[in-house]
């Protein structure tokens, strides 16, 4: 894996501004801490403490697990189960979670790859061109 830069800034409601400039070897899960970093300084609340999440429907609930947990690279219907019962604790059968990840695909949410044993899915990336011209990467 070649040395790669990775530069993040977000700025929240209140004015703040967080900028972050990473290089050198990459890794997801070294993505994924930095995200869990940023989070933190944004005082943002985890999925665990938010009130609202039991009115949830399960669909808003897997779309939730997927932002937090998967929000860049492939994942797989199982995965996507254990987060589920692991965050929220409570059971869901692996075939309603490949139910709502066929809706998600089919509403363009997520995009899949891979033959039917070794389906694998992503968070689609969108981008804005301008107000009313978007397009799916």
């Amino acid at each position: 894996m070649s040395n790669r830069k990775l530069k993040l800034e977000l700025n929240n409601g209140d004015g703040n501004k967080i900028s972050v400039t990473i290089s050198g070897r990459l890794k997801r899960d070294k993505i994924l801490h930095i995200l869990d970093f940023i989070e933190l300084l944004d005082g943002d609340s985890d999925i665990n403490e938010d009130k609202s999440i039991s009115d949830l429907s399960k669909i808003d609930k897997l779309q939730l697990i997927i932002n937090r947990k998967f929000p860049i690279g492939w994942f797989n219907s199982q995965e996507l189960m254990i987060a589920y019962e692991d965050i929220l604790n409570e059971p869901i059968g692996l075939s309603t979670v490949s139910t709502y990840l066929y809706r998600l695909v089919g509403k363009r949410v997520l995009i899949r790859s891979g033959s039917l044993a070794e389906r694998r899915y992503k968070l689609a990336r969108i981008k804005r061109l301008d107000k009313n011209t978007i397009i799916q990467l």
